[in-house]
C-alpha cells in the first residue's frame, strides 16, 4: 500500500477574486499606488496605463512600472492604447514615430501596415506592456465623425480589413496581443461615445457589409482581443449600448466565430454609465457577454472595490453566474504576455533591440498618403499658424502638426503672411472654416485631420493624421515651395 502523501484538494478561487479578476482598472501617476498593489495581489485581473501613467516616462522608466505592477499581480494583464499616429501613449510628447491608420490605408502597402505593428509590438514588448488596445476596424464612412477620423485605415469596408488584418499579424506575430476596436464599429456615428451615446442607425445588411468586414478579417487573422463600442445598434437592440448588450456581443461570437476575449470600452464613458453608474454597467457588460472590463483613467481604488462588490452581489442574487465569470478569468489567462514575446527587447536609454523601425519605408509612406490640393505659393518667410481646437479625447491634448511659430483661436485676428495654417477636422468646425476664409494669401493649409471636403481658395496639404513621417513629408513639400525651415 502507497504511503506516498495526496496533494492537497485545490481549493476554488473565492467570488471576490473571480469578481476582481474581470476588471482592468487605472491608478493615477507614474508609480504604482500601495492600494491598487494590494488589489494586485487579491486577484485584480489587469491594468491599463493611460497618460497620467506614462507622461514623459521613457520606456525603461515605463517598464519599471510594469515590473512593479507584475510582482504585485502575476495575473494581471498590462494594456495601454498605442496606435501609431495621431493615438500613442509612449511617444505623446514627441509624436509617433510610425504613420498612423488613414496614412497607412492610403500609402496602400500591407507590408508597410504589417511592419508597423511590429515596430509598435517591439515598443510595448520593451515597455513590459501585455495588449494593444490597437487596431481601430471602424469604417470611417462618415466624415464628420469626431472620435474615429485618421484613425480608422479607410473608409471603404474592405480595404479597412486588409489593413486590420495586416497590422494585427505585426503586432501578434512578435508576440503582443491586439485588441481591435470598436465593435459592431464606430465610424458611422457623428457623437462621441465619451461625451454621449451615439447611434449606429444602419440596417442589418449594411452593417454586415460596411462595419463588420473589417472585424472578421481580424478574427480570421487571430486577434487575441475585441474592444466593444458604447453605442446603440437600434438593428439589434433599440435600447443598450454595444458593450451592455447581449444581441450586439451575440454577432461577434456567432457571426464572426470569435473566442477569444472581449474586452470593454471604458465604462466611465457617458456612452456607458450616464445613467446608471460604472457598478451597474460593469455588472450589464458581464451579463451580455464581456470577459474584461476597462474601468478608464486615474480611478480610487475605493471605486473598484464597489464594482467587486457589485459583481459579487448579482452573483448572489442570481443576475449573474459564477460560470459566466469563471470563463472570462480563463479567457484572459490565455491572453498573450509581452514576457513570452521573443523579441530580444532590450531596455537601455530609450533603446530597443527587436525589429528595427524602417523609417525610410515610413517615410515613403507618408510621401504616398499625402494629398496635395492646388499650387503652394512661394512660403519664403512663412510663419506657422496653429489654430487651436480641442482634441478628442481619445487622442489627448498633445503636441500636433509643425513646430508653430503662433497659436491662434479661430476667433482670434489672422496673423500677416505669409503663412502655413495648421488645423485639424476643418470641415467639421464652422469656426475655423470662418478664420480661413479671412486668411490672405500667400499661404496654404495643412489639414492634419481627415481630409474632409474643402472649397477654399488656398492650396492645401492632408497629411493623413499627426506622426512624425507625417510631419517630415510635409515639411519637405513646404521646403519645395520656399519654406525655410
Amino acid at each position: 500500500m502507497s504511503t506516498a502523501p495526496r496533494a492537497a484538494p485545490e481549493q476554488p478561487v473565492s467570488l471576490d477574486r473571480l469578481a476582481l479578476g474581470v476588471l482592468m482598472a487605472s491608478f493615477a501617476g507614474p508609480a504604482l499606488p500601495d492600494d491598487y498593489a494590494a488589489l494586485l495581489a487579491e486577484g485584480l485581473g489587469g491594468i491599463c496605463l493611460f497618460g497620467s501613467n506614462i507622461g514623459a516616462a521613457s520606456l525603461a522608466e515605463v517598464r519599471a512600472l510594469t515590473d512593479a505592477v507584475r510582482a504585485a499581480g502575476p495575473q494581471a494583464v498590462i494594456s495601454t492604447d498605442e496606435e501609431g499616429g495621431d493615438v500613442t501613449r509612449l511617444h505623446a510628447l514627441t509624436g509617433s514615430p510610425v504613420l498612423g491608420a488613414a496614412a497607412l490605408g492610403a500609402a496602400g502597402s500591407v507590408d508597410l501596415t504589417r511592419a508597423t505593428g511590429a515596430a509598435v509590438a517591439a515598443d510595448l514588448a520593451a515597455a513590459g506592456i501585455d495588449l494593444d488596445l490597437a487596431p481601430i476596424a471602424d469604417v470611417n464612412s462618415n466624415p464628420d465623425n469626431p472620435v474615429i477620423g485618421t484613425r480608422s485605415f479607410a473608409a471603404e469596408p474592405h480595404r479597412a480589413a486588409e489593413h486590420v488584418a495586416a497590422w494585427v499579424e505585426g503586432l501578434q506575430g512578435r508576440g503582443i496581443g491586439a485588441c481591435v476596436k470598436h465593435f459592431p464599429g464606430h465610424g458611422d456615428t457623428g457623437e462621441d461615445s465619451h461625451l454621449a451615446l451615439p447611434v449606429l442607425d444602419a440596417a442589418l445588411e449594411v452593417i454586415g457589409a460596411r462595419e463588420l468586414v473589417p472585424f472578421e478579417a481580424a478574427v480570421k487573422a487571430g486577434a487575441a482581443a475585441v474592444m466593444t463600442s458604447h453605442i446603440v445598434v437600434p438593428a439589434l437592440d433599440a435600447e443598450l449600448p454595444g458593450t451592455l448588450s447581449a444581441p450586439v456581443l451575440a454577432l461577434l461570437r456567432e457571426r464572426l466565430g470569435f473566442d477569444g476575449v472581449i474586452v470593454s470600452d471604458a465604462l466611465d464613458m457617458a456612452g456607458a454609465s450616464a445613467s446608471r453608474g460604472i457598478p451597474a454597467a460593469a455588472v450589464l457588460s458581464l451579463a451580455a457577454g464581456a470577459d474584461l472590463l476597462c474601468l478608464g483613467p486615474d480611478k480610487p481604488a475605493a471605486l473598484i472595490g464597489q464594482i467587486r462588490d457589485a459583481v459579487v452581489a448579482a452573483v448572489t442574487d442570481g443576475r449573474l453566474t459564477r460560470e459566466r465569470l469563471e470563463q472570462a478569468v480563463r479567457r484572459i489567462a490565455d491572453l498573450p504576455r509581452a514576457l513570452d514575446a521573443s523579441l530580444g527587447a532590450a531596455v537601455g536609454g530609450g533603446t530597443i533591440e527587436g525589429p528595427v523601425l524602417d523609417r525610410a519605408a515610413q517615410a515613403a509612406g507618408a510621401h504616398a498618403a499625402l494629398i496635395v490640393e492646388g499650387h503652394l505659393p512661394d512660403l519664403a518667410g512663412a510663419r506657422v499658424v496653429s489654430v487651436s481646437t480641442p482634441a478628442n479625447i481619445a487622442v489627448g491634448e498633445v503636441p500636433w502638426g509643425l513646430a508653430p511659430d503662433v497659436t491662434v483661436l479661430p476667433t482670434d485676428p489672422v496673423p500677416d503672411g505669409p503663412l502655413v495654417v495648421q488645423v485639424r477636422d476643418a470641415h467639421r468646425r464652422p469656426e475655423v472654416r470662418a478664420f480661413l476664409g479671412r486668411v490672405q494669401a500667400p499661404a496654404v493649409v495643412v489639414e492634419w485631420g481627415w481630409p474632409g471636403p474643402y472649397d477654399g481658395a488656398l492650396a492645401r496639404l492632408c497629411p493623413r493624421g499627426f506622426s512624425l513621417p507625417g510631419a517630415e513629408a510635409v515639411a519637405t513639400v513646404l521646403r519645395g515651395a520656399g519654406w525655410d525651415r
